[in-house]
């Protein structure tokens, strides 16, 4: 039986800044619209949390099933540490589905019908990519279903409930919470390189190889700081933003020196702060 900090450990809390920064952002960008809701607001902070923790545990349980877990460098994993049985993983992963679901349905009756799809796509999305018979996840398009999902919808979308509408502060702003969340990522299949070849895993980190991935890094850490530049041009106050940037050099520089194993598990930690910082600075210069 997992204790609760095992439970809490699975949760992988060190992944959930990219759930929420997305939502801070774009309730920046409601307030600089001078529409924001926050209620619903919270609300789209319910769905983003669920379905990240969801994911958390549905990897957990999918992995942890097929026995990719067993050799493990990383944070601990339920099942395949032997601490939670896959039923009761499964169990908290479809829970934390449904909490999401019953958030979104309201978001959706408040405002368009068609927001039911997208929470639908991303639930399917978050359990197909290591569950499944063909997990999308093991085919190095993990990037690809962050930046679109933990950037692009979600940015957008806590915009669309609180504005109704779509600026185009919504999408440059999602560009740049994208390439973090997907640093993160990086970062994390970076590490596990040598654990997913063996077992099989072909993620983007192990078809590019260690050196391109830690570019891959490199740049998604770095990108969102002239995209801010850019969107400074009409908001200056998205140069607030810069003060973020010294957060941006431990992390690389672990990275680009050549960290691998246990020692990138501390990049996680920072590339999760750097995420916060930035997001809560891009959130306000917005607002402004």
């Amino acid at each position: 039986m997992a204790t609760a900090s095992q439970w809490i450990a699975g949760s992988r809390p060190r992944t959930l800044p990219a759930s929420l920064v997305p939502v801070i952002v774009g309730t920046g960008v409601a307030v600089g619209e001078g529409q924001a809701v926050w209620w619903r607001a919270l609300l789209a902070g319910v769905v983003a949390l669920a379905l990240q923790i969801g994911v958390n545990y549905s990897n957990d349980y999918s992995d942890g099933v097929r026995g990719t877990d067993d050799e493990r460098v990383g944070p601990m994993r339920l099942v395949g540490s032997g601490a939670a049985p896959p039923r009761q993983v499964l169990a908290a992963a479809l829970g934390c589905f449904l909490v999401a679901a019953v958030a979104g349905l309201v978001l959706a009756a408040v405002t368009t019908w068609w927001l039911l799809l997208v929470g639908a796509v991303a639930i399917v999305a978050a359990w197909f990519y290591t569950g499944g018979p063909n997990p999308y996840g093991y085919r190095a398009l993990g990037e690809v279903s962050v930046f679109v999902f933990f950037g692009l919808v979600a940015v957008v979308g806590t915009v669309y409930v609180q504005v109704e509408g779509v600026p185009w502060e919504a999408w440059a702003a999602a560009v740049p919470v994208g390439l973090l969340a997907c640093a993160l990522l990086v970062a994390n299949n970076l590490r596990d390189i040598p654990t997913d070849t063996e077992s099989g895993k072909r993620t983007l980190a192990v078809l590019l190889g260690g050196p391109r991935t830690r570019i891959l890094y490199a740049a998604c850490a770095s990108l969102p700081f002239p995209i801010a530049l850019a969107v400074s041009a009409p908001h200056p106050w998205a140069l607030l933003t810069l003060l973020a940037a010294p957060l941006s050099l431990p992390p690389v520089q672990k990275v680009m020196q050549g960290a691998k194993g246990p020692e990138l598990i501390p990049v996680l930690g920072e590339t999760g702060r750097l995420q916060v910082a930035y997001g809560a600075l891009l959130a306000v210069g917005l607002a402004l």
